[in-house]
C-alpha cells in the first residue's frame, strides 16, 4: 500500500490547522507517495509510530492509498502466474524434453573437456526418459545451483 497526502492534507501540513501528536506527525512528514506503510511504520518504529497513529491520518483524510488499482494489476499477475504455474506442471515427457534439452546442453558444454563425455550422453539423449537417466551426471558436475533450472524443466516444478 503506497500512502501520498490528501489534498486536505497537504493544506494541513502547510498551516498546522488539525493537532496531530508528534508519532502522528512524523509518520505524515514521510508520506510522500513513493513510500509504503511498511517502509514508513519501519522508518518510525524507534519514534514508537503504530499502525493506529496510520489509522489516525486515513480517519483525519490526510492520507490515502494510491495504489489500489496497482494492487489489482498485481493480484492479476499473481493469478496469471499461477495458471501459468499449473499449466506447466501438466506438460508431456515431449514438451518436458524440448524443455530441458536446451539446458542440459549448456550447462554441461560449458564444463570443457572435463564434460566432453557428458556432453555426449546429452547429445545421445534422444527423450525425456534419457536425459532424466543423464540428469543425476550432470547435477555432480555443476553443482546443485547451476541444476536447478534443469531440474525445473525436468521434474515439473
Amino acid at each position: 500500500m503506497l500512502l501520498a497526502k490528501t489534498e486536505s492534507g497537504l493544506k494541513v501540513m502547510k498551516d498546522r490547522s488539525v493537532a496531530l501528536s508528534p508519532k502522528q506527525r512524523a509518520a505524515f512528514i514521510l508520506v510522500d507517495g513513493q513510500r509504503s506503510l511498511d517502509n514508513i511504520l519501519a522508518a518510525t518504529a524507534a519514534m514508537g509510530v503504530t499502525r493506529a497513529d496510520i489509522d489516525v491520518l486515513f480517519q483525519l483524510g490526510l492520507i490515502a492509498d494510491v495504489a489500489p488499482e496497482k494492487s489489482r494489476v498485481e493480484q492479476a499477475q499473481q493469478q496469471a502466474a499461477a495458471q501459468a504455474v499449473a499449466q506447466h506442471k501438466q506438460r508431456t515427457p515431449q514438451e518436458r524434453y524440448a524443455e530441458a534439452y536446451p539446458i542440459a546442453t549448456r550447462l554441461t558444454s560449458a564444463l570443457g573437456l572435463r564434460g566432453f563425455r557428458l556432453n555426449l550422453a546429452v547429445e545421445g539423449a534422444t527423450n525425456y526418459e534419457e536425459l532424466l537417466a543423464v540428469a543425476p551426471r550432470i547435477l555432480e558436475a555443476v553443482g546443485a545451483e547451476k541444476f536447478r533450472p534443469l531440474d525445473n524443466a525436468l521434474n515439473d516444478r
